[in-house]
């Protein structure tokens, strides 16, 4: 009795410690907002109010059931993350925005070793500082973006680009840190842990795309709308599980699945049942890391972190400058970018945490991550609205000699560009090259990554006494064939690239015909002797597998010979399968790619959005109605609802909440649009769905619209009523069309609220029906 009255009290300590956080994170995230911060800043200060080092303010007595549900918040951040980048959207930014951004992101780890080593810290703290230093948050820069105007910008939209890149970069940073911070994970060189990652995330992210879309789409058919939301639930949980046990960051699989949902057509409905979960979990995960900041630490550090927020200020517009002029932006432009992603936010609390938990990195690295944020987050928003000044002022002061030589470097880059779009080899091969990279990386995982799956799955698989080890050779056989598809794939990719190569290199020589099979032959053979040295360096070789290579080698031989045919053919079945799933919608058009994404400077005109609110006063209203280019002098140049964009609307186009509104006008005329479609008087929304009933009436003697037609009486536009039958001498009319008649006598059966029908009913008695009751809006 004892015992269940201890867990009973735990258990109602633990609802009065997550009543505090809620409440807490809630009030002070509510006054961070309304000075203008960000509500992470407020979840940060709430956290650091009731945290232990902050007596008599000590409220939550649990912590370790805190620090669970932060894991929790965790999972649910990054999945959100993740699904706002799916592979289509790193299409459409481009390889070169790629380029620009890695290049950033490594020009910005150097300056920080240089900085690291000027204030003192060991090589494991310089590289959880870099680390927390080379990412922003998305979050938070697109807000500002939104706030100054400029989301529509080309500078706005390179810098909301480079702000998802990086999040990719952080995931980077993550899986080595994690690491270095493990045990014996430093013995790990950085090219493995990398080939690690590549392989982790082709084998799960191609399993995923495969399985859960396919999931999604028959529950959809077949089940409510509340059950594909607790599968994605469930394999949220399970992919950052398996992606812990593989040696990873929870956050990696958490990241994965939101990245692969993202590439779905139930993104819209996922991500919108995710919201209130990934709210709380998040606010509970940010408010958790405020706990752990000790005001001492923020004391003793007061003035590194000054210092290092100046050094991020400078630093991070230099890095990513550098990258956006390394695939030819211009100076002007590259630092308006630069300047706009300068805030860091919570991959920074993240990578922090993450190290302090491991012991890797000291306590202060708490208070240095949120005061540099904080640092970021108040000064980045100045730099974006005065980004173009800025970037004038230092363009039109550049040396001639810079100027000169950026303008070759563009000249020489655009040369380039222009030969591999002209080198028909390279266009022939690329794409088969991209396959093989893939191939490897699956095979790879599948190999790597055997062990931990058969500790996973050993306890289910079938085990006969008489055959022990039974279970392990029908789990290899199964993992060898599973394999040898991709190994079929590769090898028929080389013997093409082997063709091709040898064909162009012996062009034009008298003896072209013996010497280019020759040159296959060679090229082959190398290609056979490296893919043997790639399996015997990642085929497994425990203990308990020592024999593995040679039953791996039978059984992919009897595979070869006895199921080819199928095997390439299932192959290129997933093959199409993928590429149907990662092209489909690429052309949609939606808010990301619609055509008018430009700067038009000169014409004074800029484009800004807005959501409408759920109690906002225009919901509800036609486009015609609310007339926001005679009011404000502003046009709505495109709708986006649930995920599709519908562009140039007409105006009988009626908008509802959370519509996202594109506005088209000078800056003032956008911005007066937008605070008009803000407005919300806070008059509560009235709906009858749930009382809508069919009742049938009869039309009285003296009836005033005697002989009239549905058209004519309208019974929807003045009433809100639908006639779903007539009854007329005992003869029914179902669904009657508008050109019928109604006479007295008539039965009508209508449909629609208790209000409704009884207004009608009240209208037909008054004078006879001559005076239509208003339909009220």
């Amino acid at each position: 009795m004892g015992r269940l009255n201890s867990r009973a009290m735990h258990g109602i300590d633990f609802i009065k410690d997550l009543a505090v956080v809620m409440l807490v994170a809630g009030l002070v995230g509510w006054a961070c907002h309304r000075i203008g911060l960000s509500v992470v800043v407020g979840f940060l200060a709430a956290g650091f109010v009731i945290g232990p080092h902050t007596p008599p303010f000590a409220l939550v007595s649990s912590r370790e059931s805190i620090e669970t549900l932060a894991q929790v918040g965790l999972i649910f951040l990054m999945f959100s993350i993740g699904m706002g980048l799916s592979l289509r959207k790193l299409r459409r930014l481009g390889l070169s925005l790629v380029l620009a951004t890695f290049t950033g992101a490594i020009v910005m780890y150097i300056l920080t070793r240089a900085l690291g080593g000027a204030i003192g810290f060991n090589p494991v703290e310089t590289a959880f500082l870099a680390a927390m230093l080379m990412v922003s948050s998305s979050a938070i820069i697109n807000k500002v973006l939104v706030e100054s105007g400029a989301t529509h910008e080309k500078s706005g939209q390179l810098a909301m680009g480079v702000s998802v890149l990086e999040d990719i970069v952080a995931i980077v940073m993550l899986t080595l840190l994690s690491s270095v911070a493990s045990i014996g994970g430093a013995q790990a060189s950085i090219g493995t842990t990398l080939g690690m990652l590549g392989a982790f995330i082709v084998l799960a992210g191609i399993g995923g795309m495969l399985v859960v879309p396919w999931l999604l789409k028959k529950m959809s058919l077949t089940a409510g709308e509340e059950l594909p939301t607790i599968v994605v639930a469930g394999l949220l949980f399970v992919l950052a599980f398996l992606a812990d046990r593989a040696g990873f960051s929870l956050a990696l699989g958490a990241f994965m699945l939101g990245a692969i949902v993202a590439e779905t057509p139930h993104k819209t409905q996922i991500g919108r049942a995710f919201e209130g979960m990934r709210d709380v979990f998040s606010a509970v995960f940010f408010v958790s890391i405020g706990m752990l900041i000790d005001p001492k630490a923020v004391a003793g550090s007061w003035l590194t972190i000054l210092g290092i927020g100046a050094f991020v200020l400078v630093a991070r517009p230099l890095a990513v400058t550098a990258g956006m002029i390394l695939i030819g932006g211009s100076t002007r432009e590259s630092l308006r970018v630069g300047l706009s992603v300068t805030p860091l936010g919570e991959f920074s609390f993240i990578i922090a945490q993450m190290g302090v938990v491991a012991g890797a990195i000291p306590a202060k690295f708490q208070a240095l991550a949120v005061g540099v944020s904080l640092i970021t987050t108040l000064v980045g928003p100045l730099l974006t609205k005065r980004s173009e000044a800025i970037s004038g002022w230092i363009a039109a002061r550049q040396p001639q000699w810079l100027a000169d030589w950026e303008g070759y470097y563009h000249r020489w880059l655009e040369r380039m560009q222009q030969r591999e779009r002209k080198s028909l080899l390279w266009q022939m091969s690329k794409k088969r090259f991209i396959q093989i990279g893939v191939e490897i990386l699956l095979v790879t995982g599948l190999l790597v990554f055997s062990e931990q799956v058969f500790a996973l799955v050993q306890d289910y698989l079938p085990v006969d006494r008489s055959f022990p080890r039974g279970a392990e050779i029908l789990f290899w056989s199964v993992l060898a064939l599973l394999a040898l598809a991709p190994l079929i794939a590769i090898w028929r990719n080389i013997s093409a690239l082997s063709l091709l190569y040898a064909q162009v290199s012996t062009q034009g020589h008298p003896k072209a015909a013996k010497l280019a099979p020759v040159a296959e032959a060679g090229l082959k053979g190398g290609a056979a002797l490296l893919l043997l040295l790639w399996l015997s360096a990642i085929l497994p070789v425990s203990n308990f597998t020592r024999w593995l290579p040679v039953l791996a080698v039978a059984i992919l031989l009897v595979g070869f010979f006895v199921l080819r045919r199928r095997l390439i053919y299932w192959h290129s079945v997933l093959e199409v399968e993928l590429e149907v799933m990662l092209n489909q919608g690429d052309q949609k058009f939606t808010g990301t790619t619609a055509p008018w994404m430009a700067a038009h400077s000169e014409w004074n005109l800029t484009l800004g959005d807005c959501v409408l609110p759920d109690l906002a006063d225009a919901r509800g209203r036609t486009l015609s109605e609310l007339a926001l280019r005679t009011k404000f002098g502003c046009t709505v140049a495109g709708v986006e609802r649930s995920g599709v964009m519908v562009g140039n609307p007409t105006g009988d186009m009626m908008l509802y909440p959370r519509d996202k509104v594109l506005l088209l006008g000078d800056p003032k005329q956008v911005a007066a649009g937008k605070e008009f479609l803000h407005h919300a008087s806070g008059a509560p929304v009235v709906s009858n769905f749930d009382e809508v009933r069919m009742e049938a009436i009869e039309l009285p003697p003296g009836f005033g619209l005697h002989g009239q037609s549905l058209a004519e009486v309208a019974l929807s536009r003045n009433y809100g009523l639908q006639v779903a039958g007539i009854r007329r001498a005992g003869m029914r009319i179902p669904n009657p069309r508008g050109e019928e008649k109604l006479f007295t006598g008539d039965e009508l059966l209508v449909l629609g609220s208790p209000d409704q029908i009884s207004a009608f009913k009240a209208s037909i008695r008054n004078e006879g029906g001559a005076r239509p009751y208003p339909q009220q809006g």
